[in-house]
């Protein structure tokens, strides 16, 4: 501690130091020390491990004593109006303005020009400079104005707009981990999942291709809301965003569920929802896995499924996780048609999930043993190891249209999905 108040400094390898740089400055930390260790060391052998260490207390000892600089936080404002940029006339030019300035995904974008700024905001009756959130990692304030900027940017209709305010609400959920899903080497993405009335309202596809193109409502608000967590979240590829490869959910993730075709009560209903309430839910998926069987009976369908999530590569025997199955309705039904609830689908998974500990590799094993040995205690190479810490953290929809597909989707660790009511729309035939 100087006199003049405290001082810090932060650790991470040199793969990640640009995200470290990049954090501190968004956070207002921007001449904060780093002590940086070489990447990888998750091919090290232990005493390769200890002497980096050695090294590492040396780095940050040298680095505490040789800063005199008080570590201070710049407030960032909080309620600022979005600056006014002269834009060239062509809209060619104006893609290649925002894509060297990093303000696009790469695709076409939608100049948010004041007039169109100004309609998407008639979308809701709340003040363009009202706070929703702070989006992680830059933790930057994301107001009505701004969400609306990049609503306008992905093609969204100003009906769209309470959809992401709920949707920026949702993903700075303590629990939803967002700076952790940005700023992974997974591929993690942000998958939008609508509720209630306002689907219908809205016509966010449910059905065939509920996942893929065709439907303007499910590109766009999932696009929306990757343009937010970029532009106002500071989840830039590369950047703070360090996915090892991706996927294209990041590009949009955006489906509603089918109600109507589902055997059981809606997600929201299940998550103490009123049924005639819209809400949205944010899912940090890693990807989607099509699981095509024509099992003809509950067990049978049971144990594929669950045998397909049981594979040892999986972050989600690693942490507890909280993975998720989009049921089409023919599988749904099946389940149903035997008698089984939702609940009894989720228990009987959760035990034909577990996985023998002798399948992971042996570093995998012990961040198991490691994270998990409060729940779990000392694992042996029998040990079956869970997919999740209890059954009610495996999270099911029904949604699709025919065939006997239905989808796995793996969950980044340490984030758990989180469900916000939608609190205004305005209904309008599009």
């Amino acid at each position: 501690m100087s006199k003049e108040g405290k001082v810090g400094l932060t650790i991470c390898s040199t793969a990640f130091e640009g995200l470290g740089r990049a954090q501190a400055k968004a956070l207002g930390f921007a001449e904060l020390p780093i002590a940086v260790i070489p990447h990888p060391f998750g091919i090290r052998s232990r005493d390769e491990i200890h002497q980096l260490a050695a090294q590492c207390v040396t780095e940050v000892a040298k680095l505490l004593c040789q800063t005199g600089k008080t570590v201070s936080t710049l407030r960032q404002p909080t309620s600022v109006g979005a600056a006014l940029l002269e834009a060239p006339d062509t809209l060619e030019e104006i893609n290649r303005l925002f894509m060297n300035n990093r303000w696009s995904d790469g695709l076409p974008i939608i100049p948010p020009t004041p007039e169109r700024v100004d309609a998407m905001l008639q979308g809701t009756d709340r003040h363009r400079h009202d706070i929703i959130s702070k989006v992680a990692p830059a933790f930057r304030a994301a107001t009505v104005e701004y969400i609306a900027i990049n609503a306008v940017m992905a093609g969204c209709y100003p009906e769209y707009l309470p959809v992401l305010i709920a949707a920026t609400e949702a993903v700075s959920t303590p629990h939803f981990n967002l700076n952790g899903i940005q700023a992974t080497t997974n591929p993690a993405a942000v998958w939008l999942i609508v509720n209630g009335p306002i689907a219908d309202t809205l016509k966010i596809n449910s059905q065939g291709n509920c996942l893929g193109p065709g439907h303007w409502a499910n590109a766009t608000l999932g696009r929306a809301l990757r343009l937010i967590l970029q532009n106002i979240g500071g989840g830039l590829p590369g950047d703070m965003d360090k996915a090892t490869h991706g996927q294209p959910g990041k590009y949009t993730f955006c489906c509603a569920e089918n109600e109507a075709a589902s055997p059981w009560e809606a997600l929201h209903v299940e998550r103490g929802f009123q049924k005639n309430d819209s809400t949205v839910t944010v899912v940090g998926p890693l990807g989607t896995w099509n699981m095509n069987t024509h099992a003809k009976d509950a067990n049978d369908l049971i144990r594929v499924i669950g045998d397909t999530m049981a594979f040892p590569a999986s972050s989600d025997y690693v942490h507890g996780g909280a993975p998720w199955l989009i049921l089409s309705p023919e599988h749904a039904h099946l389940f149903n048609r035997e008698g089984l609830s939702k609940q009894n689908v989720k228990e009987r998974l959760w035990e034909a999930s577990k996985l023998k500990t002798s399948r992971l590799a042996a570093k995998d094993l012990g961040r198991v043993q490691n994270g998990r040995r409060e729940e779990l205690g000392i694992l042996s190479p029998d040990t079956l190891l869970p997919i999740t810490v209890k059954p009610e953290d495996i999270n099911i929809l029904v949604a699709g249209g025919d065939g006997t597909h239905s989808v796995y989707l793996p969950v980044s660790g340490n984030s758990y999905s989180a469900s916000v009511k939608i609190k205004e729309f305005i209904s309008t035939t599009i």
